[in-house]
Parts: structure tokens; sequence; C-alpha cells
């Protein structure tokens, strides 16, 4: 019997066999701007010609799935003969779900996964508590665990302790990269170049060039110096898809500091837009929403939970989710939350080798346990109990 991993994020769905690597696929379907009439699914993006004024079709809205006909296709491409040929008569599936998903979103999931598909078994999993299994997996001596895991929609604060999650002491910051590609494109759009159209390329922007400042102030000083004094200050060369493929930061000795370029690139210069953005994440204050920075969420999440089990849980902090990859953003939250913590605390922050894959190798490593037959929903379960089994059975 195989089994299928799928970490079902609102942007990238990380889907492989439990015996084969993992693939990074976007989980959205896109238009393009010159062919209006075509939809792409999921990684056939690469195919479109001219990804410039890309038009996404998301199946999340703010964290939750909600748009089932466009899940549904990008599904029905990942399962389906170009993809993984998954033969559904002989497939177990693991599928992740957000944290205090909405019941009637769980009722059409398990609809949709046994009755349409018709996997032979499903296990409904939240993302951290797959994380949680691997943490463990890795650190056998140790008991208790806090998830960081910062997406596309949210940032979520998980503590979990033998890998149950401490409900009381889950904390959500309504942050994520959706929010800070999206607050790049703004800034872009007011300083520069009117760029709100262009998701795609200012998202590549955001991975390519922004980095999470140890000292705001200080590099806020920087940003402003003139000419060469100004380490922060970088040129990024928009992609224009006939030449220049995919855009790219400038090097530092080919930069012109006054004066116009006299090669026809599009050139984007950021200052402290490079690290403004990502400031977000631990104030998001400075943008209006009125919520803790992670550092201050972590502490006070483990602040929730019964004082001697506090200790464990600073010295196993474990970052993971896609905006994890920004530079420097370990080192702040360490310096961060270490200032915040009794003295007498050890702080231990761990960003794994690959943040976005992580839960999804914890997911591969359930599926090799024994129990994993008892964690699961089979289908003869399913059509006997209906959706009343996946409630008792599924920890969500």
């Amino acid at each position: 019997m195989a089994t299928l991993v799928l970490d079902n994020g609102a942007y990238n769905a990380k889907i492989g066999y439990s015996h084969a690597h993992v693939s990074v696929i976007p989980n959205c379907q896109f238009r393009s701007k010159t062919a209006r009439l075509k939809t792409f699914t999921a990684n056939q993006l690469d195919e479109i010609k001219d990804p410039s004024g890309l038009f996404y079709i998301l199946p999340f809205q703010k964290g939750y799935l909600v748009n089932w006909d466009v899940q549904r296709q990008v599904w029905d491409y990942l399962y389906g003969k170009e993809m993984y040929q998954v033969d559904f008569v002989d497939t177990n599936i693991i599928i992740t779900e957000p944290y205090f998903n909405f019941s009637s979103i769980q009722e059409s999931m398990n609809e949709i996964l046994f009755e349409e598909y018709q996997f032979q078994a499903v296990l409904r999993v939240n993302a951290g508590a797959l994380s949680a299994h691997r943490y463990f997996r890795d650190n056998p001596s140790e008991l208790c665990c806090i998830i960081v895991d910062s997406g596309y929609s949210f940032t979520h604060i998980v503590p979990y302790c033998r890998s149950k999650k401490k409900k009381e002491a889950i904390i959500r910051i309504n942050v994520g990269g959706k929010l800070l590609t999206n607050h790049l494109k703004e800034i872009i759009s007011y300083r520069q170049l009117h760029v709100m159209d262009e998701t795609h390329v200012i998202n590549q922007v955001k991975e390519d060039v922004c980095y999470v400042s140890q000292d705001f102030f200080k590099d806020m000083e920087t940003a402003k110096l003139k000419g060469e004094e100004n380490t922060v200050m970088l040129d990024y060369v928009l992609p224009d898809f006939s030449t220049i493929k995919k855009g790219f930061c400038k090097p530092r000795e080919e930069m012109v500091l006054s004066g116009k370029y006299k090669t026809g690139e599009q050139i984007l210069r950021l200052t402290n837009e490079r690290f403004a953005v990502p400031e977000i994440l631990f104030h998001p204050s400075d943008i209006g929403i009125q919520e803790m920075g992670i550092p201050e969420a972590i502490v006070y999440s483990i602040q929730n939970l019964p004082e001697e089990m506090q200790p464990h849980f600073f010295k196993n902090i474990v970052l993971t989710g896609g905006n994890t990859h920004l530079p420097g953003f370990r080192d702040r939250v360490y310096s961060e939350v270490r200032c915040l913590t009794p003295t007498d605390y050890d702080v231990s922050v761990v960003l794994p080798e690959n943040p976005i894959t992580y839960s999804w190798e914890g997911g591969k490593l359930i599926s090799e346990n024994d129990d994993f037959e008892d964690m699961v929903v089979t289908r003869e379960d399913y059509e006997e109990n209906g959706h009343s089994i996946c409630e008792e059975k599924f920890d969500i």
C-alpha cells in the first residue's frame, strides 16, 4: 500500500510518495496577460512565456481552503497522469490542514477525498504536528518543542508536548509571506514603478533582496547615506521575459551610483525596503496591525504553559515555513527571545535545513510508524460512520 504525503499549503503544495522525494509545487492556477483564455495549473507556470501581469487564482483565502473548484483542478493535475499517477484503490493519503479549520471545510475535504477520489485511508493533520513529529524523531531526548510556522497567510506558534499540541497556548499572527509581498508592491509602486499587477515578479524580488535586520535603526541610518557608504542600497534588474527571464541583483562593482544606466535594463533601486518589509514579522504595528511580533508571541505562548514545562520549550524553538528563509531571521528571533527570557533559562532556536519541506518529511516518518494504521480513517470506517469518525480520530 503506497502512502501519498501532501502538505497542502496556501501557496505551495509539498507532495510526494512516502518512499520517494518531495516536490514543491504552486498550489494555485494562473492566467497570463497574453493568453487570457488559457488557465495554467500548478507547475505549468513554467510554460508561460510572458509571466508579467500574472493573474493568480488561489484556492485559499486568508489561510482557509474556500475555493474548492480551483483546489480540485490542482489536485486532479497532481494526482493525474502528468504528475503522480495515483492509483486511488491502493493509496493512503496524509494531508495537512490549518489550525482551527472550520468544520464545513473539513466535511467537504472528507467527502472529496473519500467519495470523489476514493482513497483507501486518510489522515488529516496540522502541518505543525508533522514538524513536531520530525523534531522529536531527530531529538529523542526532548519531550517538548514549540513550532513557529511562518507561511503564506499566517504565522502560527504552537507548543507540542509529547506530540500533543497545547491548544490553550496556540497563537496566530496575521502576517505571512503574502502580506510582505503586497506591502513591498505598494512601497515600490509609491516610490518608483507601478508594480501592483506584478505579484509574481515582486515576490521574486522579495526572495532575492529582503533580509531581516539585526539592528533596525542602525540599518536605517546606513540606508540614508550617499554613494559608496550606503551598503544597504541594491539595484535589482527586472526581467523583461525576452532576454532576461529571471530578475537578479546587480553586482556591487557594476552599480552606477549617480545618474542613469546606459544599458536598457529596467532597474529597481532598493534601500530600506530590503529590511523594512520583513520587519513587519517582528513589529506588525509598524503598518497598523495591532498584534505581537514573532519573538514576543513565542514568549507569550510559553508563559501560558505550566511553569515547570517552560524551560523545555525555550530550548526547543523550531522555525518552519517559507519566511524563515529570509537571511538573518533565525538570529533575530534568537536575540529577541533571549532578551525577553529570564537569564536562567537556555534559549535555542533551530532552523532546519529545508524549513519548507520539514513538515512533509514528518509526514513521511509518520507513514512508516507501526501505529500509522490506528491513526488513519479507512474508507470502510467512513462509509459506516460518516464525518463523526473523522472528528473522533483526528486531533485537529
